[in-house]
């Protein structure tokens, strides 16, 4: 040890518990958890599809996987061979307040590595914007659509998606019940729409949810509001041709790391009346990030950012590629299904042209197919149609 350095004294027992629940090899076909069930005194294996018994070596055959949503373990490797760098230690009274000493409920260091993050990628215009944490992007999505529906208007604001869309933003809608906003279904059917008096909030998902297309907004004029959900705008799913430089940009840190568990995502907002309107939102609804998952993003975000997020983009979109390779060949030689077609784009993070590399397949045969690449699954269940309170400082990005 160096002189500077302090042999583990509390932490030791710790990590060696942790190290040793991670050494448990679930005969390669599963994880064991510090969290995980304990039987007979020991934690037993939570077994991946297809694998049964305590230490998942039982083959189930005729089971059934679900590939109809992403699980992105896809980045597990990557964070096994970096355990060291990403691992953390937190004591038992590590930050118990409800607030960091500023009175705030963000992490300015975890702020100030999500703007040099999208800095590095080049993925999102930071500059001037002021930034929001939530519960990942799913409580940010309807914070957004409260906040933007607040136009004093007397009838609700329309929300609206271009078909396919993410189901999650009409379920959300139609869960709250708001007098201020309704779902009204597919972008396209207003796009002629004359009425000046209708107030629309548009959701633009780029990369598209679930066929993986370089979207753009489809309504224009001062009575839409739109909501930019950049959930899979990262170096491992897509090109990324320019940073995005929109009004309210959605990010998430389960796509980007894999680390969907965790439950954090982040709000660009250029509209300072906007922001506050989703503080006020995210306060009253769960007052905040969990200072623990804070603490993680940050620490993982610090290992994305070694090398300038060459190591963990290029493991992921190698990853990536590779399953929708293997998947498009296999459906080469069906008569039955059809895949979506993505072009091959300059890439500035990459710095080339590259292929596709996306979450999801979005295959066709008179009803709708997703294949989930994410978790490295080929196959489907899926049918139907594409389906100022706790803040006194503002934080807001700034050239880094």
């Amino acid at each position: 040890m160096h002189n500077n350095q302090q042999e583990p004294g509390w932490s030791r027992s710790a990590a060696v518990e942790a190290e040793t629940v991670a050494s448990l090899s679930c005969s390669g076909h599963g994880r064991a958890y510090l969290d995980g069930l304990v039987l007979d005194g020991k934690i037993v294996c939570e077994c991946n599809a297809c694998f049964g018994d305590p230490d998942c070596s039982q083959f189930l055959p005729g089971c059934v996987i679900d590939a109809d949503s992403g699980n992105p373990i896809f980045l597990e490797p990557f964070w096994m061979k970096h355990a060291a760098s990403s691992a953390i230690v937190v004591a038992g009274w590590h930050r118990m307040g409800y607030e960091y000493d500023d009175g705030s409920l963000i992490s300015k260091e975890l702020h100030r590595q999500i703007c040099k993050l999208h800095a590095v990628t080049g993925n999102a215009i930071t500059d001037g914007r002021y930034i929001i944490f939530g519960a990942g992007s799913t409580q940010l999505l309807n914070a957004a659509v409260h906040a933007l529906s607040l136009n004093g208007s007397s009838s609700p604001a329309k929300v609206v998606a271009s078909t396919p869309y993410y189901p999650v933003y009409r379920s959300q809608t139609d869960l709250f019940e708001s007098e201020k906003y309704k779902f009204n279904g597919d972008t396209s059917s207003w796009k002629n729409n004359s009425d000046s008096s209708m107030n629309f909030i548009e959701f633009v998902t780029s990369p598209n949810n679930p066929d993986g297309q370089l979207k753009k907004a489809v309504l224009q004029g001062q009575s839409v509001k739109k909501i930019h959900d950049l959930a899979y705008y990262w170096p491992h799913y897509t090109p990324i041709p320019v940073p995005v430089d929109e009004d309210l940009m959605i990010f998430t840190l389960s796509k980007l790391t894999g680390h969907a568990g965790s439950r954090f995502g982040w709000a660009l907002i250029k509209d300072k009346v906007v922001y506050e309107r989703m503080i006020t939102y995210t306060d009253l609804n769960t007052y905040g990030v969990a200072r623990e998952t804070q603490l993680r993003a940050l620490k993982l975000l610090k290992v994305v950012l070694e090398g300038r997020g060459r190591k963990m983009f290029e493991f992921g979109y190698k990853t990536m590629k590779y399953r929708w390779e293997k998947l498009s060949k296999a459906l080469s030689k069906s008569k039955r299904f059809s895949m979506q077609e993505i072009a091959p784009q300059y890439c500035t993070f990459l710095q080339k042209v590259r292929g596709p590399s996306p979450a999801l397949a979005y295959l066709g045969f008179g009803f709708l197919v997703l294949a989930d690449l994410l978790s490295g699954i080929g196959a489907s269940a899926s049918l139907g149609s594409p389906s100022s309170l706790g803040c006194p400082c503002t934080l807001v990005c700034q050239g880094l």
